[in-house]
């Protein structure tokens, strides 16, 4: 006859609890995971089955009694993990539509928008075309597989348990947070070098030819040269993205490390 004490009982939920809640909190926010237009219902068992895959390897987790209120911290604590490491990821993506906003604005296509599923907003139609030429790039470099591989070595680093986590680690997220801006204008300036250089020749023009309706004139123009520099520009970028989501993922490292002091 089988028979299985309590504390073997509350060892194999913790060692499967604990774990779940930090993946569970990743697939939330992390690219390609996080996605709005995925069912929750689909994220939960992609959750499950890196839950049981990993769980065996993790060693043993914190001798508590779940729904304790030291079970209860624990938990709170590796969702606040999985927060933050999924986010420091997502900015990566955020700052690439900042970009594609800024681009929009000079090219005037600020106004043709569409709703954004990652977000739920409304975004314009070239942050959403930058948003898929990154995620597409980060599927085929294997950014996911590397993005996981990532979260399983933070085990090694910030492993399950009850002590309390240092609060750099969010120092360190909010320091990556002004990527958001750097990057994307960074990514967007050659566009908008370009562009900005068609807008001063049209108010020369307007200057010198004031009988010439400007507006007539200076849309099409900046449509067209915006698209041909898109054109040149967007299938080089590859170098810049390629370093941008290697710089996400060591950043990802760095939050595990801060956390764990």
């Amino acid at each position: 006859m089988i028979s299985v004490s309590l504390d073997q009982l509350y060892s194999w939920i913790n060692a499967f609890i604990f774990p779940f809640c930090r993946i569970g909190a990743l697939m939330a926010f992390a690219p390609v995971f996080g996605d709005s237009a995925i069912p929750a219902r689909v994220k939960t068992y992609v959750a499950l089955v890196l839950t049981m895959a990993l769980a065996p390897a993790l060693g043993p987790m914190p001798d508590v009694p779940p729904g304790s209120w030291t079970s209860i911290a624990i938990i709170m604590q590796q969702i606040v993990i999985g927060l933050a490491m999924g986010l420091s990821m997502r900015i990566v993506f955020a700052a690439i539509q900042v970009a594609g906003e800024l681009v929009g604005l000079q090219m005037g296509l600020s106004f043709a928008t569409l709703l954004d599923p990652a977000t739920g907003v409304n975004t314009t139609v070239l942050s959403r075309l930058f948003n898929i030429v990154a995620l597409l790039l980060f599927l085929a470099l294997d950014g996911h597989l590397l993005m996981l591989a990532g979260f399983w070595h933070a085990y090694e680093v910030l492993p399950v348990s009850a002590a309390p986590l240092h609060m750099a680690g969010l120092g360190v997220l909010l320091e990556w947070g002004s990527q958001l801006l750097i990057s994307g204008l960074l990514m967007s300036l050659p566009l908008i070098t370009v562009l900005l250089s068609i807008n001063l020749a049209m108010a020369i023009l307007n200057r010198s030819a004031p009988q010439m309706s400007i507006f007539a004139v200076g849309f099409p123009v900046s449509l067209i040269v915006g698209l041909i520099s898109l054109m040149i520009v967007l299938p080089r970028s590859d170098g810049f993205l390629a370093n941008f989501f290697q710089q996400g993922l060591k950043t990802m490292m760095r939050i595990a490390q801060e956390l764990a002091g």
